[in-house]
């Protein structure tokens, strides 16, 4: 493709951001881990979406899984990537976010960028209308992780309506997206149990409420681990101590402790699989017979990772043509990892 035709191409199409799953439309977000999951099962070839294009990697803290994803995920969408580190951007001495998300937008069609900060940093990057900003992780959400997870469902189970989700742990930024992705989809039960003072953000937990009231999903959070319900699909933990984040409390790990994964979570829900957004600390918040045994899909979770960051690449520089596509209902969603 001539490179001035796809500058010009660019130029004429608003950006598409995804800071918060909630950017997303029930249709956009159907279609990402449907496309994730066609590239994750090989059912599809190569796409070359972002032929012709630039796409910033910025991480401000440390990624192994995220930065690896999108870094070979943009490659094999065919465009070519400038890496950042945290040390490396005039945000260090000042400029501020806007100013630099404008230079950066004249020279980049997309920002892939983790800051462990503030979402309205993403915010003011995205104030720009060329270059598509992509959240990577934020304080408060990361909207990746989950659709790597609704991917991740999909291929395993052909479907992400009616399963049954249990996760332990801290209501971090991966369990605010997962809340707020399953909850848009119908027939899902969602059950987080969370440490005391340890949970959602009220504002998140609203929203996903407000969701799952409008799709017939069932949404609950506790903060403690008695009476759990049986027969989950899935067990569902992440590590204690989250990028960027710190904990209040001294005594931090004794209220963390009756929330670890062991397998005695298993005899009420025999079939369940577990996953882990990784890293991961054995001892902490899973053992390492949970983590490293049969039922365990963490690491395809992982490798899923790249193929959803493909997916979503795309979603920021598809075509007004693709607009007018459906939604794809269940059976398109099993579908397409046939």
């Amino acid at each position: 493709m001539d490179p001035l035709h796809t500058l010009d191409r660019q130029a004429r199409r608003p950006a598409r951001h995804l800071i918060s799953i909630d950017d997303l439309t029930d249709r956009d977000l159907h279609r990402i881990v449907a496309r994730g999951a066609q590239f994750s099962a090989g059912t599809v070839t190569r796409s070359r979406a972002l032929e012709g294009l630039v796409a910033g990697i910025y991480f401000a803290k440390t990624s192994t899984r995220t930065r690896t994803a999108f870094s070979s995920g943009a490659l094999r969408v065919g465009a070519q990537i400038v890496a950042y580190g945290p040390g490396d951007l005039q945000l260090n001495t000042g400029e501020s976010v806007e100013d630099t998300g404008r230079v950066l937008s004249g020279m980049l069609d997309v920002l892939v960028a983790r800051t462990a900060g503030p979402e309205a940093e993403l915010r003011g990057w995205a104030s720009q209308h060329r270059m598509a900003v992509i959240n990577a992780m934020s304080a408060e959400e990361h909207p990746t992780q989950a659709l790597t997870d609704l991917t991740t469902l999909v291929r395993h189970f052909g479907r992400v309506d009616g399963l049954r989700v249990l996760y332990v742990g801290e209501g971090n930024n991966t369990a605010t997206a997962l809340a707020l992705a399953l909850t848009r989809f119908p027939g899902v039960h969602f059950e987080l149990r969370t440490p005391p003072g340890y949970g959602l953000l009220p504002s998140f937990t609203q929203r996903a409420r407000a969701q799952a009231e409008r799709t017939g999903a069932v949404f609950v959070e506790r903060h403690d681990m008695d009476v759990l319900p049986e027969d989950f699909d899935v067990v569902y933990t992440t590590r204690w101590q989250t990028t960027g984040t710190a904990k209040p409390d001294a005594n931090w790990r004794e209220i963390f402790a009756p929330f670890q994964v062991t397998t005695a979570l298993w005899d009420g829900s025999p079939n369940a699989v577990f996953m882990h957004d990784l890293p991961a600390h054995r001892g902490e918040e899973v053992t390492a017979e949970v983590l490293d045994g049969p039922t365990s899909i963490a690491f395809a979770q992982a490798t899923n990772k790249m193929h959803s960051a493909m997916a979503v690449l795309e979603y920021t520089h598809s075509g007004s043509e693709d607009d007018t596509e459906s939604a794809p209902s269940a059976p398109q969603l099993a579908s397409a990892v046939r």
